[in-house]
């Protein structure tokens, strides 16, 4: 077991993107999970007029609670006591909170690999050993019920996201449902990462919670809500996990920002501004899926949800983190190396994210389009054109 915490190469991506922007160069950031629309108008509206009057102290917003549980029921047909909705700053401390109420050092934690970075450092960072199964195109990239059947010994727990990071990958219902019957059957605890729900582009996401009353959800305002900079988010515990759960959070974090909460209030009245939102995802996408496969980035993972593409770049290159540096250095387009989702073969992935604006990704694709142009070139001209293709 090892407690080493890997550094986030896509913040070294995004300082340098930084850094020369400061020098005058434009910059696209492509390589955040973080919406370029800033809080619903209405949520800003609350939140001024609460700097007017309110000192702001300590506070858990029960309203703010009893709207998640409502959405919850409207959402997903299931009924939450508001007693087992904890509020947090930001989804990253309901990450601590699960995996702290819910295991004890040197517990397993299953995960897909590829994943969000958090999921293996925060397990290290808590002495639990996190258990990277490797998914690939055959399973989209997403770890199933027949991974987990297969595991001996059973994991203590198990982390799934729908859609995921850094893939936009869904999980089916089906499919769903047989994970949640097999850990059932385990006794392996499930987390289940929901932060990407209202942003699909088929079929509406599903919770979990439809299929494992006792699962443990996290989820937040910082992507559907565009709220990111609010650090807002919660996490749904189980009967037997609230109050250490809580014991927990008054420690570690004491509560989320107040004002954050009475913005996040308003911003559920927000619905037709937020699926505005939606759209121009929706369009981004397309944009993008139009144009990668013209690049010579034709390997990708299906994003049925969130806003990201993840791209096999293993013909042009086996070290992603110098592959988007070069990148951005040429054309100020910023993206994300694959390291930082998978540690094995994320040298040869990179991701996108299309959560700007419009008018950014196709500036993007304009400035990267001769760019790749160049790259299949030299490598057409070095190994000929079927391998450059490939």
């Amino acid at each position: 077991m090892s407690d080493e915490i890997e550094p986030f190469h896509a913040i070294a991506i995004g300082q340098l993107a930084h850094r020369l922007k400061a020098e005058g160069r434009s910059i696209i950031h492509m390589e955040f999970g973080q919406p370029s629309t800033g809080a619903p108008s209405a949520a800003i509206a609350a939140a001024h007029r609460v700097l007017d009057r309110e000192p702001l102290g300590y506070w858990e917003s029960a309203p703010l609670k009893e709207k998640i549980a409502a959405r919850y029921l409207r959402d997903h047909g299931v009924a939450i006591d508001p007693s087992r909705i904890l509020i947090t700053a930001g989804a990253s401390p309901a990450l601590v909170l699960a995996l702290a109420a819910s295991f004890k050092p040197g517990d397993t934690i299953a995960m897909a690999r590829p994943n969000y970075v958090a999921y293996r450092n925060v397990a290290r960072g808590l002495h639990m050993t996190p258990l990277e199964i490797d998914c690939g195109a055959e399973t989209r990239f997403q770890l199933t019920a027949n991974h987990l059947a297969q595991l001996d010994p059973a994991p203590a727990g198990v982390i799934v996201a729908s859609p995921a990071n850094p893939t936009g990958t869904i999980i089916p219902a089906g499919e769903l449902r047989a994970i949640a019957e097999v850990c059932r059957a385990r006794d392996i605890r499930l987390i289940s990462d929901e932060i990407y729900h209202g942003i699909s582009y088929g079929e509406p996401t599903r919770s979990m919670l439809e299929f494992e009353p006792n699962a443990l959800v996290l989820n937040s305002f910082s992507k559907y809500y565009s709220m990111a900079g609010w650090r807002l988010g919660w996490l749904i515990c189980p009967d037997d996990l609230v109050s250490r759960a809580r014991a927990y959070a008054a420690n570690f974090f004491l509560t989320a920002p107040s004002l954050s909460q009475h913005a996040a209030l308003a911003a559920f009245d927000c619905e037709a501004e937020l699926r505005r939102h939606v759209e121009v995802y929706k369009t981004n996408r397309a944009l993008m899926l139009d144009a990668l496969p013209a690049f010579g980035l034709a390997s990708i993972a299906p994003p049925d949800g969130a806003f990201y593409v993840y791209a096999d770049i293993g013909h042009l290159t086996d070290d992603s983190f110098a592959f988007c540096e070069r990148l951005l250095r040429d054309t100020g387009v910023a993206t994300a190396p694959g390291i930082d989702f998978d540690p094995v073969n994320g040298r040869r992935f990179m991701r996108f994210s299309f959560a700007v604006s419009t008018a950014e990704v196709n500036d993007a694709l304009a400035r990267m389009r001769p760019w790749f142009a160049r790259l299949m070139a030299v490598k057409a001209a070095f190994h000929g054109p079927e391998r450059a293709e490939r």
